[in-house]
C-alpha cells in the first residue's frame, strides 16, 4: 500500500487546503519573482502543507525543481554543488521560461558546526541565485538573521479541523473507503492542526476496513506538533544510535508514550535476531521507567530514553527502505473501548470503599474480585440481594460485578428486594420513630392514664423518685442489649450480607 499523503498530494495550489491567504501570498512571489529575485521561507507547524504547496507551485508555473531535504549532507560543498548550480544557472532548457525551482527543507536545522558552513553557504546562495527558491522550516526563528533577512517569509497556520475533514472525505471517496462523518471529525479534532498526521491516521485505521466508524478511531491526547511517524521511520530504518537518541528530542511524547509507539511498531520492520535485540532494549527501558514510577525521580528518564532509541537502532543490521504503515498503540484502542467499564469499576469501587472505610484500591483489588466471584451470573440470588442492599447498587453497578445483563429482569429484581431490605432496614433501625399515631380511642385512654400518673408524681417523694429512677433506668440497659446489636447490623446492611 502507497502512503497516501503522496498519492493525494495537491497537484496545483488550488488545492491546498487550510491556508488560503499563505497560498495566494505565494503565488504572487512566483508571479512577480522576475521583478524582485528574492528567495522565500514558508514556515510552520509540520504537517500544515509547505511542501506539498511548494511542489504544487512548481507544477502550476512548470518549474522543474531541484530538493534538498533533512536526510542530505549540509555541509558547504554539498550545498554549492548541487543547490548552488542549480540557483545559479540561468540557462536551462527545462521548464516555463527556462526556469526551474530550488527547494531547501528544514532550513532550520542547519546549526553551526554540525553542517560545516552550509548556514553560510545558503545564506550566500539566497542572495545570488539566478532561480526562485523556497525554503522550509518548522521554526521561522531558529534561522539566522542574515538568512531571514536575506528572503521573504510566509507563514503556513495550522489547519483548522473543519479544513481538514473535506480532505479526508475526498481520499475516503477516491479509496472507496466508508466513512462516518464524526468519524472523520474526530480524527481532524485529535491530530489538532497536522492534516498529515490526519490523513496518516486515516490510512492506518482504514487498511482492513470497508468503513471508517467512529468506534475504530483512536483518540489521545498526545501532541502532534511533531511528526511520530517519521520518528519512527528514522529510528527503525536510517538512523543509527547517536542519530536515533538526538531525533527523540523533537518529539514531544514523554518517554512512557514513546515506548508504546516503538514497542508496537517495531515488529513491522525488524524480524528475527533484529527483532529480539530491538525488545530487549525495549524491556531494559522499561525496567528504568518503572523505577520512575516507583522513586519519582525523573532524572531516570534518560537512561530509558537512550535503551528505546539508540538501543533499537543499534539492533539494525543496516538500512530499510520502503514504506510502512505505522499505528497508534494498541493499548490506546483498548483503554478507549473499555472507559465505560473502567468508570463502573471505579464507582462499584468507591462505594464499597465508603461502606467498608477502606481506600478505593484495596476495594478494587482485595474486595471486587471475591464479590465477583460470590456472585457469578447471580447464581446465589440471596448473596447478590445482600451486596446491592448493603453497597447501595445500582444496575449497572450489579451488571458489572456479576457479569450479567443490566436491563434483565433478574437484575432489575435483584435491586428492587435489596432496595425493600434497606427500606425494612432503616425502619427497624429507628426503633419506632416513624410509626404513625395511635388511635383516637388509645390516645384518649393514655391522656387519661398520664393525668392520673401526673397526680400520683405529685404525692411522690422526692425519695421515692430517684429511687424508681435508678431501677427503671437499670432495667433498660439490661434488657435491650440484644435488640440494639440486631439494630446496628440491620441500619449498616451488613447484618444479611455476612
Amino acid at each position: 500500500m502507497t502512503d497516501w499523503t503522496e498519492t493525494h498530494r495537491p497537484s496545483t495550489l488550488t488545492e491546498v487546503r487550510g491556508n488560503d491567504k499563505a497560498r495566494d501570498a505565494l503565488q504572487e512571489w512566483a508571479d512577480t519573482w522576475p521583478d524582485h529575485r528574492e528567495a522565500v521561507i514558508l514556515y510552520g507547524s509540520p504537517g500544515v502543507g509547505k511542501t506539498s504547496a511548494a511542489h504544487a507551485l512548481a507544477n502550476d508555473m512548470d518549474w522543474p525543481t531541484i530538493e534538498l531535504n533533512a536526510s542530505d549532507s549540509r555541509t558547504k560543498d554539498v550545498i554549492e554543488r548541487v543547490a548552488g548550480e542549480a540557483a545559479k544557472s540561468g540557462t536551462l532548457t527545462q521548464g516555463g521560461s527556462g526556469r526551474r525551482l530550488v527547494i531547501l527543507d528544514e532550513a532550520d536545522n542547519l546549526h553551526g558546526n554540525v553542517d560545516r558552513g552550509g548556514t553560510r553557504a545558503i545564506t550566500s546562495l539566497v542572495k545570488e541565485a539566478q532561480q526562485p527558491m523556497v525554503l522550509i522550516a518548522n521554526e521561522f526563528y531558529e534561522m539566522s538573521n542574515g538568512l531571514r533577512n536575506a528572503c521573504r517569509d510566509i507563514e503556513f497556520r495550522d489547519v483548522s479541523a473543519r479544513s481538514i475533514v473535506p480532505v479526508l472525505r475526498d481520499i475516503c471517496r477516491q479509496e472507496d473507503v466508508g466513512f462516518e462523518e464524526d468519524a472523520l471529525r474526530k480524527i481532524a479534532e485529535m491530530n489538532d492542526g497536522d492534516l498529515r498526521g490526519a490523513i496518516n491516521d486515516l490510512q492506518a485505521i482504514a487498511e482492513g476496513r470497508e468503513t471508517v466508524t467512529e468506534d475504530d478511531v483512536v483518540t489521545s491526547e498526545r501532541d502532534r506538533t511533531t511528526d511520530i511517524f517519521s520518528f519512527l521511520d528514522t529510528v527503525l530504518k536510517e538512523a543509527d544510535a547517536q542519530e536515533a537518541l538526538e531525533a527523540s528530542y523533537d518529539v514531544d511524547e514523554t518517554p512512557d508514550d514513546l515506548i508504546s509507539w516503538i514497542e508496537d511498531n517495531v515488529p513491522k520492520d525488524y524480524e528475527g535476531a533484529e527483532l529480539a535485540a530491538a525488545y530487549r532494549s525495549l524491556a531494559n527501558a522499561d525496567r528504568w521507567l518503572g523505577r520512575v514510577r516507583a522513586t519519582q525521580n525523573y532524572t531516570f528518564w534518560r537512561y530509558a530514553s537512550d535503551a528505546m532509541t539508540a538501543g533499537v537502532a543499534a539492533a539494525r543490521s543496516g538500512e530499510k527502505g520502503g514504506w510502512t504503515r505505522y499505528g497508534p498503540p494498541s493499548y490506546w484502542s483498548k483503554l478507549g473501548r473499555t472507559s465505560g467499564a473502567r468508570d463502573t469499576r471505579d464507582d462499584v469501587a468507591r462505594a464499597i470503599a465508603t461502606e467498608s472505610g477502606v481506600s478505593m484500591s484495596t476495594a478494587r483489588r482485595e474486595v471486587l474480585p471475591y464479590l465477583e466471584t460470590m456472585t457469578h451470573h447471580c447464581t446465589n440470588r440471596e448473596l447478590t440481594v445482600a451486596m446491592t442492599g448493603a453497597y447501595d447498587l445500582d444496575p449497572d453497578h450489579v451488571a458489572f460485578i456479576t457479569g450479567s445483563g443490566a436491563d434483565t429482569n433478574k437484575i432489575a429484581s435483584i435491586v428492587e428486594d435489596a432496595a425493600e431490605r434497606r427500606e425494612t432496614a432503616a425502619v427497624d433501625a429507628s426503633e419506632g420513630a416513624f410509626e404513625s399515631g395511635e388511635t383516637d380511642e388509645s390516645s384518649s385512654e393514655g391522656a387519661v392514664q398520664g393525668n392520673e400518673r401526673a397526680e400520683t408524681a405529685d404525692e411522690t417523694t422526692p425519695e421515692s423518685q430517684a429511687v424508681e429512677t435508678d431501677a427503671a433506668s437499670s432495667q433498660e440497659e439490661a434488657e435491650p442489649s440484644g435488640e440494639e446489636d440486631d439494630s446496628d447490623d440491620q441500619q449498616t446492611g451488613l447484618g444479611d450480607f455476612v
